[in-house]
Formats: C-alpha cells, sequence, structure tokens
C-alpha cells in the first residue's frame, strides 16, 4: 500500500503541463484569473511598479514548474509587502531554484487536500524586511527562498498533519509549522515539526 502510495505521489510530482488555477478572491473581486500559465500582462500595473520588471521573468520561472493548486501571481503579490518603510523584494536570482521542491510539495499537499491554496502569506523574506516580521528567525529558511506559509480553507491541524503524512511517505524531508492561522512548508533537507 505504501509503495502505491508513494508511485502515486510521485506522479503527481512529475505531471507534465497542469491546467491553470487560480485565486478564488481573484475571481470574486472581478481580477483575472492567474494561476500557473500567468502572463505578465494579467499581474495589476500597481504590483508590477513596485516590484519590477525583474518579476516578470520570475513569474514564467514560476509557471513552468507546473503547479496545479498554487496562484502564480499569489506568490508573486508576497513580494510586494511592506513592513513601514522596509519593503520586500524578490529573491536574488541564484535563490530562485531553492523554491521549486517547496511548492511542488505544497500542490501535493492541496491536492491530497482537495483544495487550492487559499492564500499565500509568505515566501521569500529579504533580510532586510525578515528582521520586521515578528516571530521570525535570523537563520530563515525564509530568506534562502526555500519556506512558505499559507492559508487553505482546512484548519492548520489538518493541513500539517497531511503535509506531514506525506513528509512519512517520502514526499520530501523539510520543516512543517502548524500556527494558529496559517501552515509553514519548508524543505530544508532535515525533519522539523514545530
Amino acid at each position: 500500500m505504501g509503495l502505491i502510495f508513494c508511485a502515486g505521489t510521485g506522479l503527481l510530482l512529475g505531471a507534465g503541463k497542469a491546467t491553470a488555477m487560480w485565486n478564488v478572491r481573484d475571481v470574486m473581486e472581478g481580477g483575472s484569473p492567474v494561476g500557473p500559465k500567468a502572463r505578465w500582462s494579467e499581474i495589476p500595473p500597481a504590483l508590477r511598479g513596485i516590484i519590477g520588471p525583474e518579476a516578470q521573468v520570475y513569474s514564467r520561472f514560476l509557471s513552468r514548474i507546473g503547479l496545479r493548486r498554487i496562484s502564480v501571481q499569489a506568490i508573486i503579490e508576497t513580494h510586494a509587502k511592506a513592513h513601514g518603510r522596509i519593503h520586500n523584494t524578490l529573491p536574488p536570482r541564484q535563490l530562485w531554484g531553492n523554491i521549486r521542491s517547496t511548492l511542488k510539495a505544497l500542490d501535493v499537499v492541496a491536492s491530497h487536500l482537495g483544495e487550492p491554496v487559499g492564500e499565500v502569506l509568505s515566501v521569500y523574506r529579504s533580510p532586510a524586511y525578515n528582521a520586521t516580521c515578528p516571530g521570525a528567525k535570523s537563520h530563515s529558511y525564509h530568506m534562502r527562498n526555500n519556506a512558505i506559509d499559507v492559508r487553505f480553507n482546512s484548519s492548520p491541524r489538518r493541513v500539517s498533519a497531511m503535509a506531514r503524512d506525506l513528509r512519512r511517505a517520502g514526499l520530501f524531508q523539510g520543516g512543517i509549522g502548524r500556527y494558529s492561522g496559517f501552515t509553514h512548508l519548508d524543505t530544508r533537507g532535515t525533519n522539523v515539526d514545530w
């Protein structure tokens, strides 16, 4: 049974081009659906101005990962957040590839939950921005572009339990943090829970 489960998970991770999913909020607010096939023209102009032209290339990079249940726009939006005068930024190019395994693992978690990621709260954090985040560690995996904080319609308890089950099945090695309003997932290479 475990071998079949692992094989099925492997098929999900290796799936080819996926159909676009979009954030429910985008549709409810009348915005255009932006999913894994996001085009630069679909990123709101105000957001493009904040995060700069490199976001177009980063959007294409994220689109090629083949995610089914995570909106590219939702990932990009986290890089335009600010705490006071300190703005977050896109990750440096040399860190882009670090998020791939985390996003793929989260996509499988979402698939097993049977729902898309509801909200992406945080992905990459610049060191200056990370220093302004309450409770953030100075060596956060977010600064390595290797971690993501998300909300689902499901409770953080259910999400973290599903992530731990999939991690035990060999989907990834990393950290799973359950908070009262969200779930943290990273692919640091060693298993940690909090």
